[in-house]
């Protein structure tokens, strides 16, 4: 597993499903400099697990707005299978009011760049392409700062949901930190104070910003 914090952000450009409109070229260079992004990666359309998640953040959008955060999904799906799974209502295993990006990863190159890409694939001694599980995303989640660098990332298994929460919560620490220069303590919530940060990689961002 890659370790993406402190690093730029891997760019794309992809179809995707925007507030329900297909849109051919989606990028997350529109945010630069303006957005804090959480990209967040989940499996399949029309599964389980899945529509929990997408409900979730799309509940907690103004709370992500009112940051400064762009919310950003992506899966494996089809930019069409996000189109009609927007077309089913919430009681029946949709997640139609869902009005956040929705990147269609087809060609699997977006989750390979962030090392979220589950099963494998090569070639075999007859030199056909072969893939041992099925290519999906896990469930990925990716904080990225208005300079386009990873701060935070949580990578699940397939069956764990995540929490909102503390997204929020760290979103939270993030711009504490770049406000104050205080580094925030275990369970740190917004609103408690940090602490003094001396640190010499803090020390070094705080420069660089």
């Amino acid at each position: 597993m890659s370790v993406l914090v402190g690093k730029p952000a891997p760019l794309f450009t992809a179809q995707a499903v925007v507030d329900g409109q297909i849109v051919e070229e989606f990028s997350l260079d529109q945010y630069l400099g303006s957005k804090y992004v959480i990209l967040f990666f989940y499996p399949k359309d029309f599964t389980f697990v899945c529509p929990t998640e997408l409900h979730a953040f799309q509940e907690a959008l103004s709370e992500f707005e009112d940051r400064d955060v762009a919310v950003v999904g992506c899966s494996t799906d089809t930019e069409f299978s996000h189109w009609g799974w927007l077309q089913v209502p919430k009681d029946k295993g949709g997640i139609a009011g869902v009005t956040y990006p929705l990147v269609a990863d087809t060609n699997k190159t977006i989750s390979t760049a962030y090392d979220v890409l589950a099963g494998e694939y090569g070639m075999d001694e007859d030199g056909e392409l072969i893939a041992i599980g099925e290519l999906i995303a896990y469930r990925g989640l990716f904080l990225i700062d208005k300079d386009g660098v990873v701060q935070h990332q949580l990578v699940n298994n397939l069956p764990l949901g995540r929490s909102i929460a503390e997204a929020i919560r760290v979103v939270d620490a993030l711009q504490h930190f770049e406000q104050h220069g205080e580094v925030c303590p275990m369970n740190w919530k917004k609103g408690e104070p940090g602490m003094s940060a001396t640190h010499e990689g803090t020390a070094s961002y705080l420069a660089s910003h």
